[in-house]
């Protein structure tokens, strides 16, 4: 700083207010201070900076898993939000792990961050109570923990999975299999149990056998419906609580020889661009990811700014293509 008012031929103290976004002395002090920055190639210390104002412009979003497109899209709107006022994001992949998730917490905690934005990996709420004691401000994601004392985003699909059920049944699907979520996250939880009341009230209860929980990945839900396909008393449809699972069901079925909707009918939780695409289009329940992640930057920041912003509650909704068919027809 002294070598760049040394070029302008200003004081530091006129270099300080330029940085700050304070007014200089006159227009023409303010550029000669913006040219020596520029020709020296001066950049602000960061750290230094948060020493003295004990903001860094920053924080931090802890996500479940990186690979899974959900959360991608999600963190690009968070990013995109964030960047709009004035902060950048740090951000840190749990990969569904509580323990990856516990470190990095305590490592955006040590960046010193100026907030924290997390989609919980389970019910677990150790890391939280860590950060409830800095009184660093955090937002929960997604998901929710029991216990929380802090602005949540979230979507509801009652509503979406309601409406799926009474389709399935329309089709005349008689028999479904549903790929469940975690039982220790809230979502996991959560959409089987509406789902579940959702067909019980149209007298297609689910069958204890025909419940497969998985962990949100591939993997899991290719096992999940080899399984369930392996049933003397197989499904007419399946329905997967997330993107993931639900494309390594579709893997698993056509690996099996079977035909959607054919022989089997399928829907996924959650939408991605490309599943139009498919042969058949997959059915699903769409979530407003954009406006979950832009909803979350935004009550962050007004956390930071020692507002108190209410807990956000957006709706899924089913987009029916052709994945489902009509029981028993190709």
């Amino acid at each position: 700083m002294k070598d760049v008012a040394s070029h302008a031929g200003v004081s530091t103290a006129t270099v300080s207010r330029v940085l700050n976004g304070h007014a200089a002395p006159t227009q023409e002090t303010r550029a000669r201070v913006l040219a020596a920055i520029e020709e020296l190639g001066y950049r602000p210390n960061a750290l230094a900076r948060s020493l003295r104002t004990t903001a860094t412009k920053t924080f931090g979003l802890v996500i479940s898993d990186l690979v899974n497109p959900f959360f991608a899209e999600i963190a690009r709107a968070v990013e995109q939000e964030a960047r709009a006022h004035g902060y950048c994001v740090v951000l840190a992949n749990a990969d569904e792990s509580a323990e990856q998730q516990t470190t990095y917490v305590r490592t955006l905690l040590d960046r010193r961050v100026d907030g924290l934005l997390v989609c919980p990996a389970t019910d677990d709420a150790e890391w939280m109570d860590e950060v409830v004691a800095t009184g660093l401000p955090l937002v929960l994601l997604d998901r929710s923990v029991p216990g929380a004392d802090c602005p949540v985003i979230r979507v509801d699909g009652a509503g979406a999975l309601a409406d799926l059920a009474a389709s399935l049944v329309g089709a005349g699907h008689e028999r479904v299999g549903v790929i469940a979520g975690p039982s220790d996250t809230s979502t996991g939880r959560e959409r089987l149990a509406q789902f579940g009341s959702a067909l019980a009230e149209l007298g297609r209860p689910v069958h204890p056998e025909h419940v497969v929980h998985g962990d949100f990945r591939w993997e899991s839900g290719a096992q999940a419906a080899a399984k369930l396909m392996g049933l003397p008393d197989r499904p007419t449809a399946l329905v997967a609580m997330d993107n993931l699972m639900g494309l390594g069901a579709l893997e698993q079925v056509r690996a099996l020889g079977l035909s959607v909707p054919g022989d089997v009918g399928i829907a996924v939780y959650d939408d991605q661009p490309w599943f139009p695409l498919l042969d058949p289009p997959l059915t699903v329940i769409a979530q407003p990811t954009v406006e979950m992640g832009r909803a979350a930057a935004r009550c962050l920041i007004a956390l930071i700014a020692d507002e108190q912003p209410p807990d956000v509650r957006l709706t899924a909704r089913l987009v029916e293509r052709g994945s489902c068919g009509e029981a028993g027809r190709g």
